[in-house]
Order: structure tokens, then C-alpha cells, then sequence
């Protein structure tokens, strides 16, 4: 009895589509052998299914259900087809699967059913025109036997096979070829005549081959095609006899080749035996250098042993190489070939070295070590270089350390050659490339533009278009990849998601008025392609004055079986259409119902594309006025997402019963169309011209429209700047998941562009595919410049998909055939392009892995979407022939070429803003500033610094730069925020006289602010100089007795704007975090409104992320990867852009008079379209030469001096003076604060907490240098800031005793003011501190110059050893800074540590530090315990905890969190102790502790339950405030409460 397949088989993984036609299938029975080695299972369907599905099912059957056994499953399959049925019809649906089969089976009889030309004479008689070779002769029996079988037994339709014979192609190579296999005919003999041979009993040695063939091809009597277990070596020679592509030559063997060598590409050579392979020699535990004449005797520490140029390191050897690959475990010694990847060395303990490298041969990835004595360590490093190919020869072993297979104990090391694949494009007239995509494109293409631009020069190509999804931020990084006066050219593009806006809500108006008679109707089909699929049922209702007076509803029978996920989609089967008439039949009847009526349908395109094909091939006449209801639910529902026929019938509460049936389809279309109208008229529109003036749509309505592919190309200036805007706005205005260009746009602005008509997912390429009807294929490609075609291999996925309507390669060949007969037909340019996403086809796995990462689960089918040269693109397009394929590949894409202009994507010109009388503006406020300070008559050296940075400052256009920032810290000051300055701007006298910084950088120096007394020049002044103002002694006026000011950190203009006063000025300002905002939008006030831009950044794929992707790829499919090798692919993956960004400062400003797209398009970042801001599309490095940036940064310490101000009522400049002791003494014990180190875990200063030195590093530093003055905190933040200037450097020296913390080079301008002093020229002075501070070290000439002058050793040294460092003015303003804060540390705890928890304390924790000192104590003796297992968030908590143990130290505790009183994010002081925020406690972040603020404001909370609906917070969290206390008299319900209220 027959059991669902399903019912037998339920445990089996299915696929979801196989899943539901085997729902249909029966098995009638199981039958296997007596030993259980064999299962066969035989099935009966109503639908076929396709060999590839068997064959994956009998796999399936026994991965899943018999795991551990050896057992081969075999299904049967037997079909029971509909009537619709012909031997015809089933074998144009059936051959791909028969292929499939007879593939498996002999590849001789797959070749000549390939290969045939077949007929049906009758509908039983099929005629197979074959070739008329020796071969195909011998095996049309065979052949005729399986298909008959098959289509008879199988299929039930008995067919009758019959063989023609045509003269076989090939002249004179295939006579070569069959007198070549002539002495195997013999073979095909003893196949044919079996039960002689058995007769015979006696066998030759031919006879004993004979038999082994007779064995391989026997097999069970019910098999309809049972494939060899290892098929014939004659059946493949057959083949290729049989097909001509057996290599001509006397060389050409006639060996069978042992499956395991297939594809080795290795051959017999020297005196190896004829057919043996050269193995690889596998010399397992082999060590020593062995014997090699030609050296001495003094071979000790010899690096080569061998006189062969060739071997680099070792001894020679020349064993065949081995796959890296195929290196399965510890195999012993090997030999393998690659490009070496990274090289690193270390010293060991024992004072020898260990270099460590990576190599490649690209079919895997090891790392080698060699562990070498010091004597031949150099040489060797030197030997061995990154990038280079060798030979190597070692001994695999698993590495001790990290447990990766490794090679070591290695013997030697030869030079090896390139042998990655050099495609070299040949041709004398070389193609364009007008379709390209780098690593901009997001998450798809994987090659950096100067790669595919190194490549395409190197091919002597001549231009090269920069093409990437929606954006052209490639463009700078392309720019940069020529030399000046580089003839070749970049094409500037784009391949956009164009939007088609142009189409009218009404196709063919007459101006019918809505009272008129109205069809709607619906179709349904086979497919969705009106030339490949037919037409299976109409409904229809005729709709007069908005009432249904006439039905029409009818099958049509397509003369070919429904596929079955039709059937599955609309429930119309075979059998129920089969008694009506076909379409040629129904058309009319239709026609003629609908009459004049005007038609109205769902997705009307197609349903009419239907229709018009078919009338147009019936000669009938159809012209109709066309309503599609998906265009007026645009219209008139907006605010749906979807306007598919079931989402706009709910929206509307229509009922929509029997959805894909076309009748019932129409029903419901009809009564949508009918309340659209209603909606129509009630905006007073009664005709269909009042409703084609609404055609015109919004962005709301555009975001949610299909979009297709253009390629855009800028062919010039003109062009690029419309290029630029037509990027702009489709991110600014059109963005929904990607950036969209309304076609109506594009045209508006398409001056200086060249439209192409892109990929297959361009509108044209669509429409073809869907059988559009002429008139339609007619617009777009007259909408084109240029037309495009592409590769096969390109669009092959599309035969991979079920329900494409192409099938076939041939199905690719004649959609590119039709794209050129079009352009030939509209005088339109075809255009061969590639698609490139990567360079090379081995590039393929980078993006392989990369779409996997993202979901994609074709991921593993990649596209040859590579760079192709010339021949390769000739060859690709050889089927539209020679003259035709030269013409789209090398003659249309150069004439395209010369088209464009070549131009510069980013102006190369300084656009700085203008600020009317700038200079005047500047020197008078500095002026005044400086009459404030020192009075009338001005000290010489401030007049003297004011003139000469003044003019340094005008005459190279800088003042405008200068107001800009004194104009921004002014309103900060004015609104209550002090603003810190960051990089060199302080050694600007002018920025101080104007305010940017409150850093002075003449010499130290006294001041009266009363009488204006000034002392610059006193002995005792003069002694502190180099060091700070705040360092002299306190001194009263020796005029009026008012207490001095003392002024002055004496820094160099010259840092700022060098000697020539003509560098580039950088000026940085810190803001409070919380007035970085403010600053950004006074900005706008500045300069107005659209002239300023937030600094935009790209987001690449980061190392550690392509390392997931990588990781993750491979462990998903169950392949394990050496460490070495995923980094060598991630390599291939990094830099793809994510997403984009802006700068946490940088705003950019454009001119007045100037347009911004003239620089760059503009978007907002990550492309959030809920934001206000507006970015730069290229990365504001791209453009900062040009345009005016500014930095305007967030920071905490401005942020948390304003919090202390409020607090404490101080004035942080005129109240907290730089030269307290107490504060001072922070930085060398915790006596200052009352407490001892014990008090405090044994930290023995009190500067935990205070910026710049509450770090452990910083102490350390504190404790070596024990600083004395302010000045001495100045120098070690210049050193704590510094890349190699503390550690191995300035600490040592100062240990030894060579310098102190005066002496010591801690800030840049320390090396030019010494360098100065010891009578070095000033310019070299500065250019060696330049070189210096950015790593550059020091030129042989400059150290000769240095030790010249008595420059010391020890100094000299030091310059070599910085990769980075501080300027001293920088260091200055973040101490000035940190001091005020330390100050309140002192004198104001309390309010120091609210502010510091508040603004500072990114790890505090509630439940942690809260509940007393004990409490803490023990959570800190633990998290002291694992101190190095902690995690980053861990280590912050730390931090805090040791400040709140600080604070207990103190005396001063926390109070209970009060709900109804405490902040949500700022700590507070209540009765002489601190109540922490809300958002200090576990898991409550700040939006869920600004709701509980709000919740208090509206009286108090009934219960816990009420807490937690009016506040929003999570019930865990409710829970853990519950056990902390805070909720301490709420009951759990407020049921008991609302009684009460009851009564």
C-alpha cells in the first residue's frame, strides 16, 4: 500500500520547495539486498522532479538516516503526468533533468543527446539528427533504449526513437582523431556483443580488458541508467572523440588518467618510468644539513650551504612541491612553493632568535619558524622579505605554543618564482572597462581603486570608469593614484538606483470621466514573461458609474502543463483548464467585452503586458486607456509600505477571498478602484486628465517605489557637479534602504552626463526579461546614451532560479543579441562591460565571504564579475561574431571614453570663508586686549610679538581663521562654558590677546592688573625662564602695592606657523560635552545658514570584524582554518565600507558664492534620514585643503568645571589660583587631603582622579620626576601624551642621572628652542623638531650638524627614539584644566566628587560602591585579585571604586537614592553627603532614568507595579532597586490602594 513520502521519510531535512512537491509523492515500496548494503526506493508523482532533486534526496537518505553505514541509496521514480502532456511538451520541460542523467550514466550518450538536433515527425515519434561518427553509430542503441524507457515507463508517454545522421564537422583533425582510437574499437566491441564474449570462456590480455569493461558497465536489470562506480577511461575518451575536443599532436595519450591525478598538472620527466607521477617526497624525521661540495670546512655559521645563486638560506634540494593545502597534520619533511605574507622576529632568553613567517601559496596558508643564532640572525632577516616567492623545505609539526600546524626545522630556502596567474591584455587596441566597483561600494565590491588603476595602466589601457552603488567616495583615493600629468584617464560615475517618476497615474487618457464604463479585470499565467509563458485563466467586471454590471470569467487552456508552483499559487490545475479553448480563442471574446471600456488592474504592466502580446500576435487591435491601482494607492494611501493587492484590500476593509484566482482577483480590484474613486472625488477630480495632473509625486512616495540600475558618467566639469547633486539628494531627500535618483531629476539635471542602461537589474535588461511590450522597450532605450551588455557568467544565477523565465545559456545570448539588434535599431552605443567587484577571479572569496556574513545564501555561487582584458572580453563575445564583438567590447567603450573630459573629482583650489575686515577686526581686539593687560605704553616684547605674528597671520590669509575661533569661545564664555584649546594654537600670542586661549605663551614675566606695571626683564624673572609664570614667587607692585599677576609659559610662535609664519594653522578648541552642540549651530549664526557641513568619515570593515566574517565562513561549513590563513583573507576583506559617519568635531564651511556640490556631494551620516545634520560624502580629508575646517570637540573637563562652578560658586579663572601649594602637594604625598596611602590601598599621592595625572601610568611618572613646579606637570603631560618619549627614554635617562625633568625632551618645542640654544640655524632648528615629533628621526646630516654644535649623545638619542610628541602649549591647557579640578579636590570634596562620579565615572556602580565602606573594600580586594582578567569595563570600575575608597578615606559617605529627589545623570549634594544619580544603578540607563524623574513629577508611585508602568522600567530592574532599598513602603500591587479609593 503507497504511504505519503513525507510519512515515511519524516525525520528528513527538506529544503522547503522539494519539501512541498514531495508532499505530493508516493512510495510504493523499500526493497534493499540481503546485507543491507543497497536500498532502493521506488516513488509514483503527479509532478516531475528534476534528477538534481533525486539525487539530492538519495544523499540526503543516506547522510541523515544511515550515517555510519555503507549503504547506497537508489530512488525509483515513476510519473503519472496530466493530459496536458505530450512527448514533445515533456521533453522541452525534462531535458535539463535527462542531461543531468544521462551525464551520470556515460558521458558518450550525454555528449550525442547534447549535442542532437531533435523533431517530433509524429507526436510518438522523436527524430535525433546526430553527427555520423564510429562512436555515435555504435551507441544510438544504447541511447535509444534509455529514452524510451524513460519516457515510456517512467513518464507513461510511449515515444518511438529514431536517429538521422548528418556528415560530422572537423575535416581533416577529426579523421586524425578517430584513426588515433581506432585500436579501442575493440572496447565498444566487447560491450555490444556480451553474451558471445561469455560463450567464449578463454580471454586475451585484450580479452581481460574486455572484461573489465563488461564489469563496470553490469548493473541491476530495474535500473532505468546506472552510472559506473568508476566510469570507463574509454567513455570519456569516446566523448571527446565523439564531441572533436581531443588535443591534436602525436603527443597526445591515450592513457587513462587514475582519478587522484586528475588536474595535478605534473607529467613523467627525466628518468621516471613513462605515466608515473612525480610525487613530492615525504622524508619523515630527516634533519641535518647533509653534503654539498664547493664550501670550506668552516661551515658553523654559514647561512647557505650550497654555491646554487638560487638557494637563499640552507641547503639545495629540488623535490616537487606540495599544496599547502593538502598538508594533513604531521607528515614529516615537505617541500612547498609560496609568497611570504608577514615576517616578524623576536629575541629570545637564550639569546638566540626566533623569525616567524607566513606563507602562501593560495591554496592555503602556513607559518613557518626558524630559530637562528644571533652570529647569522641580520643576514638572514635580510634574506627573507615580505612579498617575496620562495621554495622552502621543512619539517610539519604542531606548534607547542599555539597548537597550529607549523613548518619548521627548516633545511633550506630557494628563490621561487611568481606563479600567481599574469593575465596580460595583448591586444593592440585595448577595451574600456565602464563599469567598476571598488571598495566604496557598500559590502559588495572588494578591490581599492588604485589596484584596478595600477592594473588597467599596466595593460596599457587607457581609461577606466570609477562606478560604485550610490556613491563616489572612491573618487579622491582614484584621484590620488596618478601622478601629476599622467595621461591616463578616470571616468568619474556612478551605478545609481534610478527611480521611474515619469510614468502618468493614467496610460493613453481620452479624458473618460469616471461615470464611463470601466473594465477591471485580472490575469493569471505560467510565468511572468508574456513571450516565454502563457495566459491560464481571465476575470473580468465591468464596471459602469461605479456599479458592476457585467462578469467575465473563463480558463484558457496554454497548451502546456501548469508548473507546480503555479498550481501551488493559484490552485488552477491541469485537468481544470484542459477542456477549454486556447487563447487565439479567448482573446476576442475578451476584447470584445471589454469593447471601448477603459481597463483597470492591479499591477496593470503586466496583466496588460499579457494581453498586448498576445493581441499583438493575433493581429488584433489594442490600444485601451490603461488605470493601474498600485499608482493610485501610492497616491492616495501614503502611508502604507506595501501596496501589494491583499495589503491595499486590508488597508481599504475589503474582503479578498480566493487570492490568485483571477475572477475573485478582479472582484476586489474592482471594489478598490470604486473607493478610490470615491477618494477621488471627494479632492473634486471627475475625469482621468484632472487625474493625470497629480502624476507628479512626492519624495514619501518616490522612497517606497522599485528602483533599477544606471550607470551615470561625468563628461566634464558641468557633468561632475550635476553628478554630485543627483548623489546629494538621492541621500539626502530620496533615501529608503538605498540611495534613490527619480528619473525626472536625472533628466532635469543631465547636462555633462552619459546615461547607460547598467546590469541586469537595469530597467532595460527587466523589461526584456518580462516580455515588455515595443512601445515600452522603445521608451526606455531612447531614455540611454549607451546600452550595455555583459558577460554570461555574469547573470547565470538567473538560471539557478526556479521561477526565471530564462532557462538556458542560449535564453543569456539572446537577451544580449536583442540589447544589440536595439542599440543597431535606435542608433544607441552597445557596450561590452565586466561588472568588476574584483580583480582577479581567485578575489572571488573576499566577496564570497562577505556576502555570506551578510545573510546572502548564494553567497558560495559568486558571479566572474572580474577584470577581463580585451581577448578575454573577445572571446566571451565571440556568438554575436567577430565584427560585432569588436565593436561592443573595444570600439563603442573607447568612443564613450573619449567622450569625458578628463577632470579632477575635488577642486584643487583654496576656498577659504571671508569675513569682511577680518585683519582690522583681529588686530584691534588683540590690541585692546593687550592695552587691558599692560597698559598704555606696551612692553617692546609684546609689541614686537603682537607685529610679527600679525602680519604672518594676514598676509597668508589666516585672520578669517582667527575671528572664527575667537567669535566661537567668546559665546561659549558668554553662555557660562570655559573652552579649552588643544594642539599648538597656544604658542599663538594672537590667539591669546583674542581670547581662543587663556594660554600666554611669552616668557614668564609679572603684571599689575591695577597700575599696569609689567616686569619682563629682572634678573629673577629671566631665572625662570623656559618654565611658567605660576612658578615665580608671589610679589606685591612696587608701585601700588596691588598683588602681581604672573603670566607667561614661554612657547615659540614658531611652533604654530613656522618661521616663515606660512604653515598651515590647525586651531582646536575643547568645548563642554554638553555645549558641543550649541558651538556647532553658532557656526550657522557665523557663516549662515547652508555654509556649514559636518566633517563626514567612512566606516570600513575593521580587522577584527572581517576576522569574524572569515572565521565564522568557514566554521559554518566545516572547514577548519589555520590563524595564518584567515588573516590572509581578511586582509582581501578589510577597508569594504559599512557605513558612514562625521567627525566628533570637524565642521566644514563653504564660501559664500560658492556651492558646495562643486566640492563634494553631501548626505546625512550613516544615512539616517531622522536627523538634521549634514555631512561631507567624501571624508573631510579628502576636501580640508580646500575648504575651511574647524575643530569643535566635546571634552569633559570644560563640562566638569562648569558643574563644579555651579556647585561652589568659584570663578575657575579669577578664583583658583595656579600656584597653590596645597595643590601641589597632590602630586607628591595625600597629605593635602588629610589621609595617609593606607587609607587608600597604598597609593602614595593625591592625584587619582585629577585628568592628566590620576592615572597609575602618570603617577609613576610623577614619582620618578617628583615635580616641583607647574611647569614640571607641563612637561610630564607632554611626556604621558608622547609615543616613545617616557618609557625607554626620558625614564631612563633620567634614572641613569643624564637629564632631569627640565632637561629631558618632553614637548616638540622643547627640541627647538634647544636646538636654538646651542646655535643651531632656526629654520633647521624647526625642521628637525618637525621630523621628530611625527617619528621621522633624525637625517645622518642633522646629527652631524647636532654634535657640531655640542649637542649631546644621550640627546641625540632620545631624537631617534620619539614616534610622537605633545607641543608644549597643548600640554600647558590641559594642566591649567586638570589644576582647577585638582583644586576643588582640595578645598571642595564634596563637590569634586559629585562632579567627577557625574561626568567622569563611566563604571560606577550603585549595588558596588553604595553600601558602605566595608562593602567596598571587599569588592575591591576582588576585583584587585583579578586584576589581569578583567574586562574593559571592569578595569573602569576599578577605577571609580578607588576614588569612592578615596572618598570614605576622606570622611564624606553617600546617601540613599531618594526616587522622588535624585537626578537622573548628575550626582547631588544633600546634607553634607552625595546622593548618587539614578543611572548609577545596574542596568538603568539614562532614558530609563530621565522616565523616572517625569514618573516622580506626577506624585507618588502606588506600588511597585505602578513604579514600574509609569516609569518604563523593566521588572529586573524594579527588582534590584527593590533589594537595594529604594523602593522600601511600596507594595508589590496597588490593588488594595484602589479599594481603599473604592470605599
Amino acid at each position: 500500500m503507497a504511504k505519503n513520502f513525507l510519512e515515511v521519510f519524516p525525520s528528513l531535512n527538506i529544503a522547503e520547495p522539494l519539501r512541498e512537491l514531495l508532499a505530493l509523492t508516493e512510495v510504493e515500496k523499500v526493497t534493499s539486498t540481503r546485507d543491507r548494503s543497497s536500498i532502493r526506493v521506488y516513488v509514483k508523482s503527479p509532478r516531475l522532479i528534476h534528477k538534481q532533486n533525486i539525487y539530492d534526496l538519495e544523499k540526503g537518505i543516506k547522510d541523515q538516516l544511515f550515517p555510519d553505514k555503507q549503504v547506497t541509496v537508489k530512488i525509483q521514480e515513476r510519473y503519472r503526468l496530466s493530459g496536458q502532456y505530450t512527448p514533445e511538451k515533456l521533453l522541452k520541460i525534462y531535458k535539463d533533468s535527462l542531461l543531468l542523467e544521462l551525464k551520470h550514466y556515460s558521458i558518450i550518450e550525454y555528449s550525442m543527446f547534447r549535442k542532437s538536433q531533435i523533431r517530433f515527425e509524429q507526436e510518438d515519434l522523436m527524430v535525433l539528427t546526430v553527427e555520423d561518427t564510429m562512436v555515435n553509430r555504435d551507441r544510438t542503441g544504447e541511447l535509444k533504449r534509455v529514452l524510451e524507457k524513460v519516457f515510456a515507463e517512467r513518464c507513461g508517454l510511449p515515444v518511438e526513437v529514431r536517429f538521422a545522421y548528418i556528415p560530422p564537422s572537423g575535416g581533416e583533425r577529426r579523421k586524425q582523431l578517430e584513426r588515433k582510437i581506432e585500436k579501442e574499437a575493440q572496447a565498444i566491441y566487447w560491450r555490444n556483443h556480451r553474451e558471445e564474449l561469455e560463450a567464449m570462456g578463454g580471454f586475451s590480455a585484450e580479452g581481460l580488458e574486455g572484461k573489465e569493461l563488461l564489469k563496470q558497465t553490469a548493473g541491476p536489470q530495474d535500473a532505468l541508467m546506472e552510472a559506473p562506480q568508476d566510469g570507463a577511461p574509454w567513455d570519456m575518451l569516446m566523448a571527446q572523440a565523439a564531441s572533436g575536443e581531443v588535443g591534436s599532436g602525436e603527443e597526445a595519450s591515450l592513457q587513462a588518467v587514475p582519478a587522484g591525478n586528475a588536474g595535478s598538472g605534473s607529467t613523467g620527466t627525466g628518468n621516471n618510468s613513462p605515466g608515473k607521477e612525480k610525487r613530492p617526497q615525504l622524508n619523515k624525521g630527516r634533519k641535518g644539513w647533509g653534503r654539498d661540495n664547493g664550501f670550506g670546512e668552516d661551515k658553523k655559521f654559514s647561512v647557505k650551504r650550497s654555491n646554487n645563486p638560487d638557494v637563499l638560506y640552507g641547503r639545495d634540494f629540488e623535490d616537487e612541491f606540495l599544496e599547502i593545502e593538502t598538508i594533513d597534520g604531521e607528515i614529516g619533511e615537505v617541500t612547498l612553493r609560496g609568497q611570504v605574507l608577514t615576517c616578524e622576529s623576536r629575541e629570545l632568553r637564550s639569546g638566540k632568535f626566533i623569525l616567524t613567517f607566513d606563507i602562501t601559496d593560495f591554496t592555503d596558508t602556513i607559518t613557518a619558524k626558524m630559530f637562528i643564532r644571533p652570529e647569522i640572525f641580520d643576514e638572514v632577516k635580510n634574506v627573507i622579505q615580505k612579498g617575496m616567492f620562495l621554495k622552502i623545505k621543512g619539517v610539519t609539526t604542531i606548534d607547542k605554543f599555539d597548537g597550529e600546524l607549523t613548518l619548521g626545522s627548516i633545511v633550506g630556502i630557494k628563490k621561487g618564482e611568481d606563479f600567481t596567474s599574469k593575465r596580460m591584455d595583448t591586444s593592440i587596441e585595448k577595451r574600456v572597462e565602464l563599469h567598476c566597483h571598488t571598495k566604496m561600494s557598500d559590502m559588495d565590491g572588494v578591490s581599492e581603486v588604485k589596484d584596478i588603476i595600477k592594473r588597467a595602466k599596466k595593460w596599457g589601457m587607457t581609461s577606466i570608469a570609477v562606478t560604485d552603488h550610490g556613491c563616489v567616495q572612491a573618487f579622491p583615493d582614484a584621484n590620488h593614484a596618478l601622478d601629476k600629468g599622467d595621461p591616463f584617464k578616470v571616468i568619474y560615475g556612478v551605478e545609481g538606483y534610478l527611480v521611474d517618476d515619469t510614468k502618468q497615474l493614467v496610460e493613453n487618457s481620452k479624458g473618460q470621466s469616471f461615470k464611463d464604463s470601466y473594465v477591471v479585470f485580472d490575469i493569471e499565467t505560467t510565468g511572468f514573461s508574456p513571450l516565454k509563458n502563457k495566459i491560464i485563466e481571465i476575470g473580468a467586471v465591468k464596471v459602469v458609474d461605479g456599479a458592476i454590471t457585467e462578469r467575465f470569467s473563463t480558463f484558457v487552456n496554454p497548451d502546456v502543463p501548469i508548473p507546480f508552483d503555479i498550481e501551488k499559487l493559484t490552485g488552477i490545475n491541469d485537468a481544470m483548464v484542459l477542456p477549454y479553448p486556447p487563447i487565439d480563442v479567448i482573446l476576442p471574446q475578451f476584447l470584445e467585452f471589454v469593447g471601448d471600456s477603459a481597463l483597470v488592474a492591479h499591477n496593470a504592466g503586466f496583466d496588460v503586458g499579457f494581453i498586448s502580446h498576445y493581441a499583438e500576435e493575433q493581429g488584433l487591435p489594442f490600444q485601451p486607456t490603461v488605470l493601474d491601482t498600485v499608482s493610485l494607492a501610492r497616491l492616495l494611501l501614503p502611508n502604507l509600505n506595501r501596496f501589494k493587492l491583499d495589503t491595499v484590500a486590508k488597508a481599504l476593509n475589503i474582503s479578498l477571498e480566493n487570492h490568485h484566482r483571477a475572477v475573485d482577483d478582479a472582484e476586489a480590484t474592482a471594489e478598490i478602484f470604486a473607493a478610490f474613486v470615491k477618494m477621488l472625488r471627494d479632492r473634486d477630480i471627475e475625469d482621468l486628465d484632472q487625474l493625470n495632473r497629480l502624476s507628479a509625486m512626492d519624495a514619501h512616495t518616490i522612497m517606497k517605489l522599485p528602483t533599477n540600475h544606471v550607470i551615470i558618467l561625468a563628461k566634464n566639469d558641468i557633468g561632475r557637479i550635476n553628478l554630485y547633486r543627483l548623489v546629494s539628494w538621492s541621500h539626502l531627500d530620496y533615501f529608503s534602504r538605498r540611495p534613490r535618483i527619480p528619473k525626472s531629476v536625472l533628466n532635469a539635471h543631465r547636462e555633462g552626463l552619459i546615461i547607460g542602461s547598467a546590469c541586469e537589474a537595469g530597467e532595460l535588461y527587466q523589461a526584456l526579461l518580462r516580455g515588455a511590450p515595443d512601445a515600452e522597450i522603445a521608451r526606455l532605450v531612447n531614455f540611454y546614451d549607451y546600452l550595455e551588455i555583459q558577460p554570461l557568467g555574469n547573470n547565470a544565477f538567473m538560471l539557478r532560479d526556479e521561477k526565471s523565465t530564462v532557462k538556458t545559456r542560449d535564453d543569456l545570448i539572446e537577451i544580449n543579441k536583442r540589447i544589440v539588434d536595439l542599440g543597431a535599431q535606435f542608433g544607441k552605443l552597445v557596450c561590452a562591460t565586466c561588472d568588476v567587484h574584483f580583480l582577479d577571479p581567485q578575489d572571488e572569496v573576499y566577496r564570497r565571504i562577505i556576502m555570506a556574513g551578510q545573510g546572502f545564501k548564494d553567497s558560495d555561487d559568486q558571479a566572474p564579475l572580474y577584470l577581463r582584458t580585451t581577448e578575454e572580453m573577445l572571446e566571451e563575445f565571440a556568438y554575436l561574431g567577430p565584427d560585432k564583438a569588436y565593436e561592443v567590447v573595444v570600439t563603442n567603450t573607447r568612443k564613450i571614453s573619449q567622450m569625458c573630459e578628463k577632470i579632477a573629482p575635488v577642486r584643487p583650489d583654496k576656498c577659504p570663508p571671508v569675513i569682511p575686515d577680518s585683519d582690522k577686526t583681529l588686530t584691534k581686539i588683540c590690541y585692546d586686549r593687550a592695552h587691558e593687560m599692560y597698559g598704555d605704553d606696551l612692553p617692546q616684547i609684546v609689541v614686537d610679538r603682537l607685529e610679527r605674528e600679525l602680519h604672518s597671520i594676514i598676509t597668508n590669509g589666516f585672520a578669517v581663521m582667527y575671528i572664527i575661533a575667537q567669535k566661537l569661545v567668546w559665546k561659549s564664555n558668554e553662555d557660562g562654558y570655559l573652552v579649552g584649546s588643544r594642539g599648538s594654537v597656544g604658542s599663538s600670542f594672537v590667539a591669546t590677546m583674542s581670547g581662543i586661549t587663556e594660554v600666554n605663551p611669552l616668557s614668564p614675566h609679572y603684571h599689575c592688573p591695577k597700575c599696569r606695571y609689567y616686569d619682563f626683564d629682572s634678573e629673577e624673572v629671566k631665572s625662570f625662564s623656559g618654565m611658567a609664570g605660576c612658578d615665580m614667587p608671589d610679589k606685591a607692585c612696587p608701585v601700588c602695592g596691588t598683588p602681581l599677576e604672573k603670566d607667561g609659559f614661554d612657547i615659540p610662535f614658531e611652533t604654530f606657523l613656522g618661521f616663515k609664519g606660512d604653515k598651515e594653522p590647525d586651531i582646536d578648541l575643547n568645548f563642554s560635552g554638553e555645549y558641543q552642540s550649541k558651538a556647532h549651530d553658532y557656526t550657522e549664526v557665523i557663516f549662515g545658514k547652508g555654509q556649514t557641513f559636518r566633517a563626514g568619515t567612512i566606516g570600513t570593515l575593521a580587522d577584527k570584524t572581517a576576522f569574524g566574517y572569515v572565521k565564522k565562513y568557514y566554521e559554518e561549513r566545516g572547514t577548519r582554518k589555520r590563524n595564518c590563513e584567515i588573516n590572509r583573507i581578511v586582509q582581501g576583506c578589510v577597508g569594504v565600507r559599512r557605513t558612514t559617519g562625521q567627525h566628533p568635531g570637524g565642521i566644514i564651511v563653504l564660501p559664500l558664492g560658492e556651492e558646495i556640490y562643486s566640492f563634494t556631494p553631501v548626505q546625512h551620516p550613516a544615512n539616517d534620514m531622522t536627523t538634521s545634520t549634514i555631512t561631507t560624502h567624501f571624508d573631510y580629508h579628502s576636501i580640508d585643503h580646500n575648504l575651511l575646517k574647524l575643530d569643535i570637540l566635546g571634552h569633559d573637563d570644560p563640562t566638569m568645571i562648569r558643574m563644579l562652578q555651579d556647585l561652589t560658586g568659584l570663578d575657575p579663572v579669577r578664583d583658583i589660583p595656579l600656584d597653590s601649594k596645597e595643590v601641589m602637594s597632590l602630586f607628591q604625598s595625600t597629605e593635602a587631603l588629610g589621609i595617609t596611602p593606607d587609607d587608600i590601598g597604598g597609593c602614595p599621592l593625591g592625584a587619582l582622579g585629577v585628568p592628566e595625572v590620576g592615572t597609575d601610568f602618570a603617577m609613576q611618572m610623577l614619582l620618578d620626576t617628583k615635580p616641583k613646579y607647574f611647569s614640571d606637570l607641563v612637561r610630564i603631560a607632554g611626556l604621558a601624551h608622547g609615543t616613545d618619549v617616557w618609557l625607554g627614554n626620558a625614564q631612563t635617562l633620567i634614572q641613569e642621572g643624564k637629564a632631569t625633568i627640565q632637561t629631558a625632551i618632553c614637548t616638540r618645542d622643547d627640541i627647538m628652542v634647544y636646538l636654538i640654544g646651542m646655535g643651531l640655524e632656526e629654520g633647521l632648528s624647526f625642521t628637525i623638531m618637525e621630523s621628530v615629533r611625527k617619528g621621522k628621526g633624525l637625517k645622518p646630516e642633522w646629527e652631524e650638524e647636532m654634535t657640531a654644535h655640542g649637542v649631546p649623545d644621550w640627546y641625540i638619542w632620545s631624537c631617534k627614539k620619539i614616534k610622537y610628541m605633545f607641543p608644549k602649549a597643548h600640554a600647558a591647557a590641559y594642566v591649567m584644566m586638570a589644576w582647577r579640578i585638582a583644586y576643588c579636590k582640595v578645598f571642595y570634596p564634596l563637590a569634586y566628587y559629585a562632579a567627577f562620579f557625574s561626568i567622569r565615572a563611566s563604571g560606577f556602580s550603585y549595588e558596588l560602591m553604595c553600601q558602605g565602606r566595608e562593602k567596598l573594600e571587599h569588592h575591591l580586594a576582588d576585583y584587585r585579585k583579578r586584576l589581569d582578567s578583567l574586562s574593559k569595563k571592569e578595569q573602569d570600575t576599578l577605577r571609580d571604586m578607588r576614588i569612592v575608597q578615596e572618598m570614605y578615606a576622606r570622611g564624606y559617605e553617600f546617601t540613599p537614592i531618594d526616587i522622588y529627589k535624585a537626578s537622573a545623570r548628575n550626582f547631588q549634594i544633600i546634607d553634607g553627603k552625595l546622593m548618587p544619580s539614578l543611572s548609577s544603578i545596574d542596568g538603568l540607563g539614562e532614558k530609563a532614568a530621565d522616565g523616572i524623574v517625569f514618573a516622580a513629577e506626577d506624585g507618588p508611585f502606588l506600588s511597585k507595579e505602578d513604579f514600574i508602568n509609569r516609569s518604563k522600567v523593566t521588572k529586573t530592574v524594579a527588582d534590584l532597586m527593590a533589594d537595594l532599598g529604594l523602593l522600601r513602603g511600596l507594595p508589590e500591587s496597588n490593588q488594595l490602594s484602589l479599594f481603599d479609593l473604592a470605599l
